[in-house]
């Protein structure tokens, strides 16, 4: 992973656990980060069955 990139990892609030990472370009916009972000939450929670509203991104910090 380039340390130039902003990573992220998906969360359910039901369970508090950790349900995908993911990478994106430091390049990007703001807006194009939360579309990028909310686009990849909804393939998450419709591949695992899980309600969108459940889940949250959180930037993973060093």
């Amino acid at each position: 992973m380039n340390t130039a990139d902003k990573h992220y990892k998906l969360i359910n609030s039901k369970t508090d656990y950790v349900i995908y990472y993911h990478s994106l370009s430091a390049d990007l916009t703001t807006e194009q980060i939360k579309a990028e972000l909310e686009r990849i939450k909804e393939q998450v929670a419709s591949s695992n069955g899980i309600y969108n509203g459940t889940l949250y991104w959180e930037e993973v910090k060093k």
